[in-house]
């Protein structure tokens, strides 16, 4: 498969339409549907199911549109990264990484960097531990900032913040207007949101287990804004790392003691492929600036 013809399965694709297709493409439309049947018969199945107004994909695809899209992203990161390497220090970094405090700590770590190297771009993306790592993993991302713990046997990584488990509360609860920090011996019998990640609610389970009790865990989910969107409607106590930096008027953050918690984020790559120049540089920078906050503490 070419990226050509790949990119002419992706425009139809959108479109659906052979006709709009070929006017986005700038080109006539008896050359693209051979385009489209010459990849049907390379892959000998069939891509699309033609009807007289519209397309429609098929199983078939729709996983070839998910490929090709990755494919084209692959593409362009690595034209980009072979003129980093021609140009000096340009490119882009493509970092992806989880909610939480991940966000603003890449945000410190861009502006610093950007004083340096005023031409370098950044491509950020968010989500999902595991949609995180299965970016790094495709080579979509170059680095990933990721919730702790972490796969040591194919990832190479180091510590880069910490943050308390805080609980959401809305604001009417009656634990939202008690002073200062909230035992964790307050949440037993609350119906609980926590995160879906399985080491996530394991952990959960044993911070609980450590004060004799069980977690009532009423909904598990990836998204922080999910669930700042069911605390605020008063669903339930949402047990999620404390990024100090949102200020958010629908729901009332407090750090749960006793027994304490602190989420870890990890700056990770994947072990066994070596950094290129740029993204190297970008690892550097961030050790360097770690080193500096401790030298000050």
């Amino acid at each position: 498969m070419e990226l050509r013809t790949l990119h002419y399965f992706t425009v139809v694709a959108r479109e659906l339409n052979i006709t709009r297709a070929a006017e986005k493409l700038n080109m006539s439309q008896p050359p693209l549907s051979n385009q489209i049947k010459a990849l049907e018969g390379e892959l000998d199945v069939q891509l699309f199911i033609r009807g007289k107004r519209h397309l429609e994909l098929t199983e078939e695809g729709a996983l070839l549109l998910r490929r090709a899209v990755q494919m084209q992203e692959l593409a362009d990161k690595t034209r980009q990264e072979i003129a980093s390497l021609r140009e000096g220090m340009t490119g882009t970094v493509y970092l992806s990484m989880v909610e939480g405090r991940a966000p603003f700590l890449a945000a410190q770590w861009i502006a610093g960097f950007r004083e340096e190297f005023p031409l370098v771009r950044y491509n950020l993306w968010n989500g999902s531990s595991d949609d995180v790592l299965d970016r790094l993993r495709k080579g979509l991302a170059d680095l990933a900032v990721i919730a702790a713990p972490y796969d040591s046997e194919h990832l190479e990584g180091f510590l880069v913040g910490r943050e308390p488990w805080a609980a959401m509360l809305h604001p009417d609860h009656p634990l939202a207007k008690e002073p200062g920090d909230i035992p964790l011996s307050s949440l037993v019998g609350e119906p609980l949101i926590v995160p879906s990640r399985k080491s996530r609610v394991e952990a959960i389970r044993r911070w609980f287990g450590e004060i004799g009790a069980e977690p009532q865990i009423l909904c598990e989910m990836s998204n922080y804004m999910d669930a700042v969107a069911l605390t605020s409607q008063g669903v339930g106590v949402s047990i999620f790392p404390q990024t100090v930096e949102v200020s958010n008027g629908l729901v009332v953050s407090k750090a749960v003691t006793r027994p304490a918690r602190q989420a870890e984020y990890i700056l990770v790559w994947n072990k066994g492929q070596a950094p290129t120049g740029l993204t190297r540089e970008f690892i550097h920078y961030v050790q360097d600036c770690l080193e500096e906050r401790q030298s000050k503490a």
